[in-house]
Parts: structure tokens; sequence; C-alpha cells
């Protein structure tokens, strides 16, 4: 009856425990077996048969008694009056674990083979019940509180209080964008939602083909955040009620397993013990999330790890990730798995079948977060309407973590009437903010006593120098060996995280270490451009010149340092040195230097000319960097409060003159202060008229940008050659052009365009 009929449950394809071409491989007990192969043959030669056939009877014996006790068990699951296994059965009979995974294996197997699957369904059910519902206690109370930047007991707020939706849209070129992700977030500021079809979390897997997925998005954007809501929605029941288990597994925890050997049951149950039986997830439908991909300090090698069926098999961590997601291990469970973009591609695209995007927050979810984060309205109306003023503080809030860093700052500062000058650019804003948590500390820590002055420019230039080493690496998740190699002592760890509460954050695993962080990387990035500067001005220079960064300590004066920094931010191709940098000038400036003494009164005071410093960054922009690169530079004149060149471009907006630009009418770096004005302002770029502006081969090239970031482009009678057209298939082809209509009729083209 059972010959030619197979499981209902999917089968490994290669070698597997569960078949009979395993049988010749050697034991492995527990305990360990020394003696060779040939030895142990040698020994069970000596048996006698009748010895042999004694061992077989009792052997018989032992295992029909096992069976039958099973049995019966499994007999009072089935019956009606039996609701369900209760824990304390399970606790009862840890001991025989194995005999439970087998047997229960035989009688599924069995009852499927005897056209009874809706029975072997129950049971299985039975079994499970016990465990879902503990599985789901612990993930909701894990989950439903959130820390936003901070991991102190008793701060935290409940998630579904203050979670606001956050954009995620489909879809993936397949590129590496390895472009600084302040430079991404401009580039979706500038997106509308018609753009791109939209996706929630929790729909994820509501496409049967659908079985990994990869969602990447840029530091603070909210991917972690994502992960949390989707567990917490299933917990509470609220979503995704056909998944009988979830389990988060982020890598920045599996790192710390990276030299331990252990099978994919054997790694389950160390993260979550409750779950006693995880052979049961076999047949079940199962969501793994590995949160971090860009934390991941695993090798990952897709083409030389060895190839894995058996769940109860022995392997790397490495080697148990990559065939899980290659889908030859557990190929029955859904993976979802979340990357900073520049780490995406540690994944081949074979091995996914979607990848989504986090956009953060749009326009009205920005505002929408201000207010269930603040709960005075009218305050919350206020700093709404702040943000919006600065364009560069709106388009950071596309990032959920900047949204509550500016809260926390606003939130004092506009209920004080005293407070002093409103931060309106990126350094005043975390200045204060930095401000704000040294303050928060020396009142929660020496409420009987003055503070040390001393001890607090110590903390701040040692967590400085750490964010300062590790920039060039990229490095956002630090290890203890991190800290040991900047000087931190690891036994003082939780002071370094106590005295910049919010802005150092220490997160523990599983038992098996410490995982530290910065609240998000444009923290670590102040903090080493406040390193740069601190360490510059009190020439208190430690640093070996063994890098870029390292090289700026050794310039002559102030001057020397700044010029030096904008070279090198320029030399990056990807951008990556672009926020350091506007952290940097905005701390040469007097009025951000009066803040922090007030802060680190030892730290001395830096006297240079600004204007020097402005008249270099405009020779720059004269020379006709790339648009981003320009870009950045004008963000850089807005932290040294110089707007002169963007006034005067808005001085012919205002007049109407730019009706009757030509090549001449403005200067190189008066063309790309247009572009910037055109890319920042706050209406949406929905169409762009070049003849309104110069209609010509190079006005489209010099205001190529703005055609790119606009979704149609109105390029008639222009008098545009194939020229053109060459260009313009650039922008066509670039993953990040939000080109969708393009006009190019009245222009003489040729057959070359």
């Amino acid at each position: 009856m059972m010959e030619g009929k197979r499981s209902d449950s999917p089968e490994p394809s290669c070698v597997s425990f569960k078949s009979d071409a395993s049988l010749d491989r050697p034991i492995n007990f527990r305990h360990g077996v020394r003696s060779p192969d040939v030895i142990t043959l040698q020994k069970i030669s000596n048996f006698s048969r009748n010895q042999l056939d004694s061992i077989f009877m009792n052997l018989e014996h032992t295992v029909i008694t096992l069976m039958k006790n099973q049995l019966k068990r499994f007999r009072k699951l089935l019956s009606p009056d039996y609701p369900a296994c209760t824990e304390r059965e399970v606790e009862d009979e840890e001991d025989l674990h194995s005999v439970r995974e087998g047997a229960l294996k035989i009688t599924l197997h069995v009852l499927k083979n005897m056209n009874l699957p809706d029975l072997a369904n129950t049971l299985h059910n039975k079994l499970t019940s016990v465990y879902q519902p503990n599985l789901k206690s612990r993930l909701r109370e894990k989950f439903r509180r959130i820390n936003e930047g901070i991991s102190q007991p008793g701060s935290s707020a409940l998630l579904n209080e203050i979670y606001t939706e956050l954009y995620i849209t489909e879809g993936w070129s397949g590129d590496v964008n390895n472009e600084h992700e302040v430079r991404q977030i401009e580039t979706v500021s500038r997106r509308t939602a018609a753009q791109e079809k939209p996706i929630r979390c929790n729909d994820l897997f509501k496409d049967k083909s659908i079985r990994r997925v990869l969602t990447e998005g840029v530091s603070g954007i909210g991917k972690t955040v994502s992960v949390q809501k989707f567990i917490l929605d299933w917990t509470e029941g609220k979503e995704n009620q056909d998944v009988t288990f979830m389990f988060p597994l982020p890598f920045r925890e599996l790192n710390l397993m990276k030299q331990k050997h252990l099978s994919l049951m054997d790694l389950l149950h160390l993260f979550f013990p409750e779950m006693r039986e995880p052979q049961l997830i076999d047949s079940y439908k199962v969501v793994l999330i590995f949160d971090g991909l860009d934390e991941c300090r695993l090798p990952l090698n897709f083409h030389k790890n060895e190839r894995l069926c058996d769940v109860t098999e022995s392997a790397s961590v490495d080697v148990l990730l990559t065939n899980l997601i290659k889908g030859n291990l557990l190929p029955s469970a859904l993976l979802w798995i979340t990357s900073r973009p520049a780490a995406a591609n540690q994944i081949p695209p074979e091995c996914l079948d979607q990848v989504t995007e986090v956009r953060g927050f749009r326009d009205p979810q920005k505002d929408e977060y201000f207010r269930k984060r603040i709960s005075d309205q009218s305050l919350a109306d206020k700093i709404i309407s702040h943000m919006k003023s600065s364009r560069s503080l709106h388009i950071m809030c596309h990032i959920p973590v900047f949204c509550w860093i500016s809260a926390t700052v606003l939130e004092r500062m506009l209920g004080d009437p005293e407070c002093g000058e409103i931060p309106k650019t990126l350094t005043q804003m975390f200045t204060h903010f930095l401000i704000f948590q040294i303050k928060h500390k020396d009142h929660k820590y020496h409420q009987n006593c003055d503070p040390d002055p001393q001890q607090t420019i110590e903390s701040i230039l040692a967590l400085g120098k750490l964010a300062f080493q590790q920039l060039e690496k990229g490095k956002l998740i630090f290890y203890e060996e991190d800290l040991r190699e900047c000087g931190i002592d690891v036994r003082e760890a939780s002071v370094y995280s106590g005295v910049c509460t919010q802005i150092f954050r220490e997160e523990f695993g599983l038992h098996l270490g410490k995982v530290f962080s910065f609240v998000h990387l444009s923290v670590q990035e102040f903090l080493a451009a406040l390193y740069t500067f601190l360490s510059f001005i009190s020439r208190n220079v430690t640093e070996q010149q063994t890098t870029d960064l390292s090289d700026l300590l050794t310039k002559s004066d102030m001057s020397d340092l700044l010029r030096s920094a904008v070279d090198k931010a320029l030399q990056s191709e990807n951008g990556h040195l672009d926020l350091f940098l506007r952290f940097l000038l905005g701390l040469s400036l007097e009025s951000n230097q009066t803040l922090l003494r007030d802060l680190l009164p030892q730290t001395g005071s830096s006297s240079h000319s600004k204007q020097e410093t402005v008249k270099y960054i405009k020779e720059k922009i004269r020379e006709n960097p790339s648009p981003e690169k320009s870009i950045n530079l004008f963000h850089c004149l807005n932290e040294l409060d110089d707007h002169s060149l963007v006034q005067e471009v808005q001085h012919y907006l205002n007049s109407g003159l730019y009706s009757r630009l030509s090549e001449t009418s403005l200067s190189p770096a008066q063309w790309s202060a247009l572009v910037f004005v055109l890319l920042n302002s706050d209406q949406e770029l929905e169409e762009f008229n070049l003849s309104k502006y110069y209609p010509s081969d190079e006005g489209l090239l010099k205001l190529l940008p703005v055609v790119k970031a606009s979704r149609k482009a109105d390029l008639r009678w222009c008098s545009l050659s194939g020229e053109s057209c060459r260009v313009l298939s650039s922008v066509l082809g670039s993953n990040s052009s939000r080109l969708r209509e393009l006009n190019l009729s009245g222009n003489n083209l040729q057959d070359s365009g």
C-alpha cells in the first residue's frame, strides 16, 4: 500500500539522514568516537551470532515500547476531548527529543500514505499549538516597544502609538549604488509617488511565487522598524496569519556565531529555545528574517560553499545561510533580507525573487510623524513649519532617525522662548543635539555634584576618534575588538554609551557579546568632524598618518585644513565625505564654536577667514564638477551661511530675465547655482521646459540634471542636434532618472540622433 507513494512534505534532492545513502557514513556520537572505522568493525565482528540475536531482541523490545508510548501520546492528542499538548508535557519528555522526532516523522509519513492527510495535519497542528503561542508571546514582548536611537530601560515608546507608515516601492535595476546615502536621499526627494508602485511590507509574500525578498534602503530609513512592525502585526493576529512561525535572525547577532559549527535546527533552537521540536517547521509556512545584510561579517560565499540539504547536519553559519538563500536547505521557508544599498550585491540576483526599497517618509508622513511624536499639536505645527523653511533639513527628514533627532532638539527649543537661535543648518541641528544629550547625561548622573568638564571632553573625543577612524571603512556596527583598537576599554564601554545616552547605542546579542553602533551614519560623521576640529585646534594629534582623513590633521592652519577637506570630498567618486565636509565647515563658524565652548570650555577656538573658504568653494563650483558634487558644494556654502550665488540666480528667476539666458549671461558658477535652485525648489519637478531658459545643445547640457529629475521634459523646437540625443540616452538608461515622458519634436536630429 505504501509502495510508489511519496510524502507530501518536500524531500531534499541530495543525500540526507533520511536516505539509505547515508548509512555508510561514520557514526558521530555526541561525546566523540576516536577509534578508526576498521577497529569499530573488528569489535562488531567479535560478537557471536547469539549475542547479536540477544542485542536485537532487546533493541526491538525497546524500540517497540518507545514507539507504542509515542503513538499513545499522538492518539490522545487526536481525541476530541483532549485539546492540545501542554507545555509541561513537552518539558517532561525533553530527554526523549530524538525519539519523539523519529516517531513523529514515521507516524506522519504512514498516515499520509494511508490517504489520511487530514489526520496527519491535525496531529501536526496539535503538536504545534503549544509552540506558536509561546513564540508569539516572546516576540510580541520584544518588539512591541521601540527605542528611537536609545536603548536605556524605561525610555522606549509603544511602536503602535508612534509608527508612521513608510513608503516602500517594488523594483531594482540590479546596479550597486555606492553613492553617499545623503545623495541617494536627495535623489529620492525629487521623485513623485506616481512614479513607482508602492507595496506594504505585510504584503511581501502575498504572491505565492515569491519566496526570497531583499529590501534595501539607506541607514536610518526604517528597514529594521519595518521588520519590527511586520513581526508585531503577526504576533497580534493582525496580518499574515497563514504563517505558522516567524524567526528573526539579525546579522549582527549571527556575526557573534561566526566560529560556531551547528545545524539549522540547532541554530533555531539556540535563538528560540521555546521551540523544543524545531523539526515541526518542515511542513509549515515559516518566515526567516535576516535584518542588516550590510552588517554581515560572514563570507557568504555562494559559489564555493558546499551544498547542504539536511536541516540536522552541522556546518558553519555561513554555509547554513548560503544554502538557505539558494533554496537547498528548508526550500519551503520564506526569507526576508534587509540591507543598505551598497551591500545588496552580496546576494546573487538569481537567488532573489523580488527586491523592494524603503524610501522613508514622504512629505505627508513627515508631518504625521511629528504630530504623533509631539503631544502638543501647536508645537508640532511650529516644528513642521520650521523644518519646511530649510530645504536641507526638510530633505533629511525623509530619514525617520533624522526626524527623531530634529524633534528631540526642536521640542525643547521652540517650547522655550529663551532658547536662542533655532537651528537652520545640519551642523546647528547636530550641535544642539549633542549639547542636549550631554546636559541630559549631567542631569541624570550628576544631580548631587558638578559634572567634570575634562571627563566630558575626554569622552566626546573618545567617541569622535572611534567615529573618525571607522568613517573611511564605512562601518556603522562595532564589536568589542573595534573599540579596543580605538583605545576604548571594553570593560568601561557602558560609560561611553552613558555619556551620550542616545548618540552611542549599545545592544546585547545572545549573551555571546556586545554590539555597538551610533544612532545613524550622520551622527558618526558629525562626531568624526567634531573630533577633527577639536584635535586640530588643540593640536592634540595622536593619529598615525596612514589615511586620507588622518592627513587632514597635519595641515598648517584652519584655512588649509578646510581647503584640503574640500579637495578630498571632491576626489571621492561616491561622495563618501560629503556630509563630513558639511559638518567640518559648519563647525568652523564662530557661532557654532560659541555653542561648543559653553559645552567644552577647554577646547580653545579657531580663527580663520570664512570668506577665504567661501571663495575657494566658489572656485571649485566654477570648475564645473559633476552635478552631485556641485550640489554638495552649495550645501557647504549653506553651512557657512553664504547664499550669495543662489541669491544672484534667484534675482534672475524672480525678474524674468531667465527667459533671455545665453551661454554668456551666466557664469559657470551661476549656471551651477541655477541647477541647484531648480533641483531644490519646494515644487515637484513635474515638467521641465528647456525653451524657457536656453533652447540649445549647450543649454540642455548645462541643465541636464534638472531634466533627469523631472518626470516630463519638453524639448520641442530647441535647436537640438544628434549630440543632444547621446546625452539624453544616458539619462534614459540611468537607474536614478525620473524621466518618463520626452518630447523632441521640431528638432533637426538627423539620422545620428
